[in-house]
């Protein structure tokens, strides 16, 4: 070999090892990372069972973004579970994995299921009804049972723990890129638990709904009357509403939001969600009026 060439080769070299560098580089940056997890349950977080579950969920998916919606739901409120999993998941990302545990038939003969929404995400739960918010809005491609023992954790599945040792593992495992449908068997997602639908209705009396739930400590009235369903009665804004609440006669306006009234005073409003809400400006209308949900709601036409 001549001088100049061995002079040459550390350059070749060099320029060698840049380039395997570079191309490592945009390997790792075009690699997907793993999937965001929402996670939420009726656990509350007075003991250890929420930092359990997420310590499961990063043993098996180290990296993995683990966003707690909410473990507050009302204990066994399958309904209301439904409503914040529709709620909260347009705000995740296309292809987020949610682990949902609100499971008054833990331990049953009840089925611990993996559906696959037309959106792209995945939602790891009970087969209890509480996805049917979700998959009437976005519909689904598909559905799994959790059957298999490499997606679980324990030589001994507890019978009232399955949070623990399905749920969160199962979610871990489609989090960090797992096949899914290597958990077990395909379902009919025609078969899957559906809850009876109970949006408001309207007929010649006027509207029939419920009030479903507080606003978190607001105290505001969550209903099942969606702003289109509303509509039909014939109010707008700035209008005074006849509201008969658990029995109990009001007459609301109807504005656009809380300072449009005086404060302390009752207020008909279309909430964050898009559905008819009732409130108090910088106040309580459930306490104040001594509202506990559910409880039935009905508004006449407007004449």
């Amino acid at each position: 070999m001549s001088l100049r060439s061995a002079m040459r080769l550390p350059r070749m070299l060099f320029a060698i090892a840049l380039l395997l560098v570079s191309t490592s580089a945009l390997f790792a940056q075009n690699a997907p990372g793993p999937r965001m997890i929402g996670f939420m349950t009726d656990f509350d977080v007075k003991d250890d069972a929420v930092g359990i579950c997420k310590a499961v969920m990063l043993g098996v998916a180290p990296h993995v973004t683990i966003v707690d919606i909410t473990h507050q739901v009302t204990p066994f409120d399958i309904a209301q579970a439904g409503r914040f999993l529709a709620g909260s998941a347009p705000y995740f990302p296309h292809d987020a994995v949610f682990v949902a545990v609100i499971d008054p038939g833990v331990g049953s003969a009840r089925k611990a299921i993996i559906a696959k929404s037309k959106v792209g995400q995945y939602f790891v739960l009970p087969d209890n009804g509480m996805i049917t918010q979700l998959a009437e809005r976005d519909g689904l491609v598909g559905a799994r049972e959790i059957t298999n023992p490499a997606w679980m954790i324990g030589a001994k599945l507890s019978s009232t723990f399955h949070g623990r040792d399905i749920f969160s593992p199962a979610g871990a495992h489609l989090a960090r890129g797992d096949d899914w449908t290597d958990a077990g068997p395909a379902l009919d997602v025609a078969k899957l638990v559906r809850l009876k639908d109970n949006t408001a209705a309207i007929d010649a009396e006027g509207l029939h709904g419920q009030v479903i739930g507080t606003d978190g400590p607001f105290g505001n009235l969550v209903t099942n009357v969606p702003a289109a369903t509303f509509a039909k009665l014939g109010y707008t804004l700035g209008d005074r509403v006849p509201v008969t609440i658990a029995g109990i006669a009001y007459v609301l306006p109807f504005v656009k939001t809380f300072s449009d009234v005086p404060l302390n005073e009752g207020l008909l409003y279309i909430d964050s969600r898009g559905r008819l809400s009732v409130g108090i400006d910088q106040g309580n209308f459930a306490e104040v009026h001594h509202v506990t949900p559910p409880t039935l709601l009905e508004i006449p036409a407007k004449r």
